[in-house]
Parts: structure tokens; C-alpha cells; sequence
């Protein structure tokens, strides 16, 4: 019994370690050649017709010029890779939300996209308010499905979402910009 306690502690403790170690060593940086930190995240997107630039994952700028109100947008998650645009290299797909300043979270998903000449961002196509964002997935075609919890049609903001909606994307490559694909039944 007395063994099987100090067995048990000790692969406890290994669980807990290994998930410290996850935690604090493993993150979305990596460095390039030159040992300069790089945010695989980092690139300048188009919300709204405006261009966002993260930098170490989030935009900070504000709301208008010598206001103290700022527009917050960062890097959300759910990164899914895939070829997006169709030529041969791994592009970037994940969410990101936008706080300016109201009581407001948008979520929007974009793609960072692998070209020759460096990595492009798409315009950001827009999911929702205080959503519940669920999964990203990649389907047959390079489709882009986002998964969430939504409200019901007039339901307050107060309320938790609780509707499951899924968008489905296609990445139109010469504009940058996603297109809804309406599923056929």
C-alpha cells in the first residue's frame, strides 16, 4: 500500500512537472537565425478596412488621435494550418479579437499566409461579439470551419451564448480575403 502511495506521488509530481515545463518553456515564439524572437502570430492584417499590425501578438492604438481610449486587438488562438491559397507552403489560420474601448470583445478569424516574398495577412472576416469560440477546423479544399457558441435572434449581451453556429471559409488568394462557403445540403 506504502509503495504504491510513493508510486502514485512521484507520477503526480512528473504530470506536474511536465505541464510547468509546458507552460513556461513552449509558447507560439520562436527565434530566427540571427536569434531574434519572432511571434509566429506577428504580421499587419485589414479589420474593418483598417490595417492592424501585431507585434509580440497584440495592437495597441488609440481610438483617436490624443484619446485615451485604446483599440486593443490580439491574438486569440485556435491556429489551424493549411495551404490557403493553393501554393504548396503552410499558411496560418486562427482568431483574434478587438476591444475598442465599449464593453464590446469581437472576434474575427484571419490568415497569415506564406508567400514567397515574406507573410502576407488577410482581412479579417468578422465572427461575432462576446462569442464562445469553440474549434477551428481544416476540411476537404482548404476549407477554413470555425466553430462557436452564439446568442439567440435579441437576446441580451448578458446572456451566456449557448446557440452553436458554424462558419465555413475559403480563402480567395489574390484579395487576401476569406469568402463564406454556403453549404449545400
Amino acid at each position: 500500500m506504502k509503495k504504491t502511495l510513493i508510486l502514485l506521488a512521484i507520477l503526480v509530481l512528473i504530470i506536474l512537472g511536465l505541464g510547468i515545463y509546458k507552460f513556461n518553456f513552449i509558447d507560439d515564439d520562436i527565434y530566427n537565425g540571427n536569434g531574434i524572437q519572432i511571434n509566429l502570430h506577428d504580421g499587419v492584417y485589414t479589420i474593418g478596412g483598417q490595417k492592424v499590425a501585431l507585434k509580440n501578438g497584440i495592437s495597441e492604438v488609440e481610438a483617436a488621435p490624443g484619446s485615451a481610449s485604446k483599440i486593443v486587438t490580439k491574438y486569440f488562438g485556435n491556429d489551424i494550418v493549411g495551404d490557403f491559397d493553393n501554393d504548396g507552403r503552410e499558411d496560418l489560420a486562427f482568431l483574434l479579437t478587438q476591444e475598442t474601448g465599449g464593453s464590446g470583445v469581437f472576434y474575427y478569424a484571419v490568415a497569415l499566409l506564406d508567400r514567397v516574398d515574406g507573410k502576407v495577412g488577410s482581412e479579417a472576416v468578422f465572427l461575432g461579439d462576446r462569442i464562445a469560440p469553440q474549434t477551428t477546423e481544416l476540411k476537404e479544399n482548404n476549407i477554413l470551419v470555425v466553430n462557436y457558441a452564439d446568442r439567440k435572434v435579441g437576446e441580451s449581451f448578458a446572456v451566456v451564448p449557448s446557440v452553436g453556429k458554424s462558419l465555413y471559409l475559403k480563402l480567395d488568394p489574390t484579395a487576401h480575403q476569406f469568402r463564406e462557403v454556403i453549404k449545400s445540403f
